[in-house]
């Protein structure tokens, strides 16, 4: 996929996830903004996957942990062929197919429900772990929140990973500095974020979590170190693509009303 393309599957993932959120009332639009550029990359250019195949053994898996952004991930999911774009009207609505958090039941594509905050890294440890047993050539990605990183089950599972050698596993960290309740830095401090990870004994690397080239150089690459699992410290912005939206914690539980929503759209639409 080139560079334009990529692009354009990222505008379309912000696109779907405004309107999703905007006719349920929903939230959590923001942290969706913020993951779709890597989305785009993974789903355009990294993941070995097949949609007429979604249970295919060997392909790779991918593991939303910050689940309140499902919108992000259901809007790839039916761009890339999973299930039908009309599913996505459905979205966070009574008898709708898709639930408000990621869920696995009855929606192709979607590896563990998630939602619940520190999960998906130990469950992407389980599948990692079984992989290099079965000797499986599939590679395990694992999305956190910044603000996830909070949860002690994480630093358990990030124990756990470098200690069994998987090096089938990719964390990627969303850190777009906002939390359900303010800034990072004054809610829980997890800087230096990098060098915790380090000091774990993953191999890491910082990036442009924007920069769609970045994000397919460094996952072009994993494992970055042989026998290590990898950590990339995505650097983002909340609520990215929408001027009145980026930086913004109100965005994490606001949903646009129609002018905004309009705003937004056309916004988007003028990016290069």
């Amino acid at each position: 996929m080139s560079r334009r393309e990529s692009a354009g599957l990222a505008r379309a993932v912000r696109r779907y996830a405004l309107g999703m959120v905007h006719r349920a009332n929903a939230s959590h639009i923001g942290s969706s903004l913020s993951i779709a550029d890597v989305l785009a990359v993974l789903y355009g250019e990294v993941l070995r996957v097949d949609p007429a195949r979604p249970d295919w053994p060997d392909r790779d898996r991918f593991v939303l942990s910050k689940g309140h952004a499902a919108a992000a991930l259901y809007a790839v999911l039916a761009e890339c062929g999973f299930f039908p774009k009309p599913w996505l009207d459905t979205y966070c609505r009574d008898g709708g197919r898709l639930p408000g958090h990621a869920t696995s039941h009855g929606i192709p594509g979607v590896e563990v429900s998630t939602g619940s905050l520190g999960h998906g890294l130990p469950v992407a440890c389980g599948m990692a772990l079984a992989g290099l047993r079965d000797r499986r050539p599939y590679r395990v990605f694992v999305l956190l929140g910044d603000g996830e990183c909070d949860e002690g089950s994480v630093w358990e599972a990030a124990l756990f990973a470098p200690h069994h050698r998987l090096d089938n596993l990719v964390v990627i960290v969303d850190a777009n500095g906002i939390q359900s309740f303010g800034p990072i830095r004054e809610v829980l401090d997890l800087e230096p974020l990098a060098d915790k990870w380090r000091a774990f004994g993953w191999a890491v690397r910082e990036i442009d979590g924007h920069d769609h080239r970045e994000i397919a150089d460094v996952l072009g690459q994993v494992p970055l170190e042989p026998g290590k699992p990898t950590a990339v410290i995505a650097r983002t912005v909340k609520g990215k693509g929408v001027s009145f939206m980026e930086h913004q914690l109100a965005w994490h539980y606001r949903a646009p009303d129609a002018a905004q929503l309009a705003q937004a759209l056309a916004e988007l639409e003028a990016a290069p």
